[in-house]
């Protein structure tokens, strides 16, 4: 009888062991599920630009202000441009097919600075027909993500060769245009910072203060989804 007690009380004990196993197994398992859950469940912003994005930090402070909800992804190629006839065209960039497979809920595009070159300005007649093509790679994409068109800061003094002139003559009024047609909504960058020469360090890239603006009005611009009578 004895040895029937004890084998009992080790079959119990052992009994207890496994099912403590168990729920600890199934309790990783249901924090694995709802991590992952939560990693799917964020809204995927992307920033699509040239330097002014890479560089700026605005990726940066935008995920601080956007919060835990979102996952901000910085897509920014230094010297890329809309257009394709150019030497950094930014749809032949790694960088263009990681934000295509970053499945974004929204896309940010502020491009056009580099078109405003004068190396590259030679070409700009197919900028709008370039930087339809380019939005057609975002709209078909599953994630259907809502886009929006930046128009680019002003080009203040520089020795890059950028021409402010071509950017107000041309590249914001083409950019106007497309987003009128596509029917997308528009940040107007340029206007928020025709007031502040002093945020550029070089004429065309922006400080940290710079970089605090752009973040500040694309927060308000996705926060507030262009619900606003006045014009980001």
């Amino acid at each position: 009888m004895a040895k029937i007690s004890i084998m009992k009380k080790s079959l119990i004990a052992f009994g207890i062991v496994a099912l403590v196993m168990a729920l600890s197994f199934m309790t990783l398992f249901l924090r694995s599920l709802n991590n992952n859950f939560n990693r799917d469940s964020l809204i995927h912003v992307a920033c699509v630009g040239d330097s002014i994005t890479e560089g700026s930090g605005y990726p940066e402070n935008l995920q601080i202000m956007l919060g835990d909800n979102y996952k901000v992804g910085n897509f920014g190629v230094s010297g890329s441009t809309v257009l394709q006839n150019s030497d950094i065209p930014y749809m032949n960039q790694a960088a263009f097919w990681r934000a295509i497979a970053f499945q974004p809920s929204i896309v940010v595009v502020m491009l056009g600075t580099n078109d405003a070159k004068e190396s590259s300005y030679g070409s700009v007649e197919n900028f709008q027909s370039d930087y339809k093509e380019l939005i057609k790679e975002y709209e078909t994409l599953e994630s259907k993500p809502k886009i929006w068109l930046v128009k680019p800061p002003p080009i203040f003094e520089n020795d890059l060769n950028l021409s402010n002139t071509n950017l107000e003559q041309n590249i914001i009024p083409s950019i106007e245009c497309i987003a009128n047609e596509l029917d997308l909504l528009t940040i107007d960058i340029n206007t928020a910072l025709t007031d502040y020469p002093e945020y550029f360090m070089d004429g065309v890239h922006p400080s940290s203060d710079g970089a605090m603006l752009i973040a500040s009005k694309i927060n308000k611009a996705i926060i507030f989804n262009g619900v606003l009578d006045t014009p980001f």
